[in-house]
This record gives structure tokens, C-alpha cells and sequence, in this order.
């Protein structure tokens, strides 16, 4: 995979969309023009993440293709009722044709049926609270974080409700993670300033406490601050969203400390307000780093691969992401917040050899800081302290 310098990559994909935004305009009329296609990185490299489309309502299954999606962002296409609102949460189902999609404006889940074209809404008969993260388990029953509620909501493969579990102990449950071969629940306990624990909880499902993941709130190895999302690995170790740490924290099994990923900064490898994290069939990590709106991709030594991404309301980019989830065919779903959508990205032309034979850049890797800035990236930190609504 690429690794070029961040900033250089930013200003080129900046460019990109200058070129293609001419090129609609030339013709007068979008639906004429061929859109070129957006990848990272940028020829004459090969290409290793490529956009495919946005999803934002049932609509965009039905056309939903990338010279659609580029079309209704010239042409700006008038909004639908049944549309995303503010997506905080992603899951997909083993088979790769069902998308999840927690709405925390609308207090739905959005299912996206790739195989039927379909959306249908989940929730609109029943009080989700405030629905956060999401998950799935084997028989892909639905778990749904109630953030105001302290509870999870579990509905069936129907969306019928089955159970409600109330999560003792907790303050503010953001992100969700099932780890189906040991029967556990990991909850992250994004929590407050003034109180909770910055910890994430491990619950069985039937909602009995099991243990804390993490030692508290701090900066130090093993502890968190305002973490958010949470994804489990093939082995069953946590990749944890230690938000305003700007890493990602790796558990085991049992709950103890293993490395971090990234460090607060604007240069390679670094982060700025991290939310949603997932894995490749390839091992891989993607780390959404919110504030600088982009998806940063390490391998398992902890070396920057590639970044993808960029602030812009242009499909494929992003205003804010939040939640990723990456199916079996490396199929990349990004929710995309402040844009109302969801981007889907594919991985391609990459192999197990380019992340194992990876090199850390000049001047860093394995969590250090690389030489040079990225002051050409247009996104700004945030600046908010808790980094969940």
C-alpha cells in the first residue's frame, strides 16, 4: 500500500475533485459526463480503496452507483423522507447484504437490504432512546445501544422485539461489540467529565456484568479517556476508540493491555478525535480519525498503510465520519455523519504480502510520529471534549 506523506496525498485528492466538478460542469449537464473514478491512492499508483457509492435512503439502492451518487451532488437531488439523519452506527450481516445503520436524530435503525433493494426502518413502533452502536450476533439478532436508556435493546432477524437489557454500572454506553464464540458483550462506557469510569464493560447476553476492559480514566498504557467504538479481532482481543487519547487501545481476551495505535498530532500516523475501528480479512486496522475526516489503515505492526478520505461534501468524502464496519469481501461501509450518508468503499488489488512486508515511513512507525505536517488537510479538530453527542 501507499505510503506517501499525508498532506502531499490530501492536496492531490483536493485536486481530484477540482477535475471532476470542471469536467460535470463542461458539459452542462451531469448525466452526460462520465465521472472519474475516486481510489487512494491517486494513479499512477495502483489503487488500493476505491469508492463505490453513497447510501442515504432506498432510493440509492435502486441507482445507487458512483456516477449517480456524483450526479445528485451537482444536480442536488431534493431529499427524502425515509433518509439517514445522523448515522452513528454500523454493522453488516456475515453474508454481506444487510446493513445496519443506527440513525441517532431519527431514533431508527436503517436496514439496508442489498438483495431486495429495500430499507426497511427498525424502531418506529418501539422506543429506541437515543440508538448508538450496534451489533449482530450469529443468528443475526439486532443489539441496539440505548444511550439515554443505559440499556440494549435486542431484536430477532424479523426486527421483532425480544428482550431489553438494563446495563448496571454504566454511565454513557456508546459503542457495542459481541464476541459470539465466548458469549460476551462489550459495551464502551464512553462516560462523562465530571463522572464514570472511561472503561469498557464486558456483559454476558443475558446483560450479567462479567468484567471491566481498561483501568480507568488516564493517558497511561491500559487506561482510557472518552472512548467510543469497539471491534473485536479473530482472536477476541479489543480494538478500543481511546477518543480523546487519540489512539486505539488492543485488549485481550481477558481484558489485558496489549498496544496502541496512533498518538495525538496532524502528521502520519496520528490521530485527532478516533471513533469507529474495524478489521480486514488481511488483518488490517481502520482507525476513523473524525476530525481530520478521514480512514487511516495501519497493519498489525502498527504501520501506517494508506489513509483515504478527505473533508468535502463530494461523495466518497467525508464531514465528521463516525462508525466503520468491513464485511467478508472487504467491502468498507463508513458513516458518514455531517453528510447524512453512507459511504461504501471496496479494497482492492491488495494482498496479505502488502501489509506484512510493509516499511514504516521515514522519521516513524509503530506508533511514532512521522516527519512532516499535514497543514494541507483542510479538517479541523473539533475541539468538543465529549466526543459523543
Amino acid at each position: 500500500m501507499n505510503r506517501g506523506r499525508r498532506h502531499r496525498a490530501a492536496s492531490r485528492s483536493k485536486g481530484t475533485l477540482a477535475l471532476l466538478l470542471l469536467a460535470v460542469a463542461a458539459t452542462g449537464c451531469a448525466a452526460r459526463q462520465k465521472p472519474i473514478a475516486l481510489v487512494w491512492p491517486e494513479p499512477p499508483e495502483a489503487p488500493r480503496v476505491k469508492f463505490v457509492r453513497a447510501l442515504a435512503s432506498e432510493a440509492d439502492l435502486k441507482s445507487g452507483t458512483f456516477a449517480q451518487s456524483v450526479t445528485d451532488f451537482v444536480i442536488g437531488r431534493k431529499r427524502e423522507i425515509s433518509r439517514l439523519d445522523q448515522p452513528l452506527g454500523l454493522a453488516i450481516s456475515d453474508d454481506g447484504k444487510r446493513l445496519y445503520v443506527s440513525d441517532y436524530g431519527q431514533l431508527l435503525v436503517y436496514v439496508f437490504d442489498f438483495e431486495r433493494n429495500t430499507v426497511t426502518l427498525v424502531g418506529a413502533g418501539e422506543s429506541l432512546g437515543r440508538p448508538l452502536g450496534v451489533a449482530l450476533d450469529g443468528v443475526e439478532n439486532l443489539y441496539v445501544v440505548d444511550q439515554d436508556g443505559k440499556r440494549v435493546i435486542v431484536f430477532d432477524a424479523q426486527h421483532t422485539l425480544q428482550r431489553q437489557i438494563k446495563l448496571e454500572g454504566i454511565t454513557r454506553p456508546s459503542g457495542i461489540a459481541i464476541d459470539r464464540s465466548r458469549g460476551l458483550m462489550y459495551v464502551v462506557d464512553t462516560s462523562t467529565k465530571q463522572v464514570g469510569d472511561h472503561l469498557v464493560k464486558a456483559y454476558d447476553l443475558q446483560g450479567n456484568f462479567v468484567r471491566d476492559v481498561g483501568k480507568g480514566k488516564g493517558n497511561q498504557d491500559g487506561y482510557l479517556f472518552f472512548p467510543t467504538y469497539v471491534t473485536l479481532d479473530s482472536a477476541g482481543n479489543l480494538y478500543v476508540s481511546d477518543t480523546m487519547n487519540s489512539r486505539v487501545c488492543v485488549f485481550d481476551p481477558d481484558g489485558n493491555f496489549l498496544r496502541f495505535y496512533g498518538g495525538r498530532g496532524d502528521r502520519w500516523g496520528e490521530m485527532n478525535t478516533p471513533k469507529g475501528v474495524a478489521l480486514d480479512t488481511l488483518g488490517n486496522v481502520y482507525v476513523v480519525d473524525s476530525a481530520w475526516s478521514v480512514v487511516q489503515i495501519y497493519n498489525q505492526k502498527r504501520q501506517v498503510l494508506l489513509f483515504f478520505g478527505g473533508r468535502n461534501r463530494y461523495p466518497g468524502m467525508f464531514e465528521n465520519p463516525t462508525a466503520i464496519a468491513i464485511d467478508h469481501n472487504n467491502r468498507i461501509y463508513v458513516a458518514d455523519t455531517f453528510n447524512f450518508r453512507v459511504n461504501v468503499y471496496d479494497l482492492v488489488n491488495a494482498t496479505a504480502e502488502d501489509a506484512v512486508d510493509a516499511q514504516p515511513p521515514a522519521g516513524g512507525g509503530n506508533g511514532q510520529p512521522a516527519n512532516g505536517s499535514a497543514n494541507n488537510v483542510t479538517a479541523k479538530a473539533s475541539g468538543k471534549e465529549e466526543p459523543i453527542p
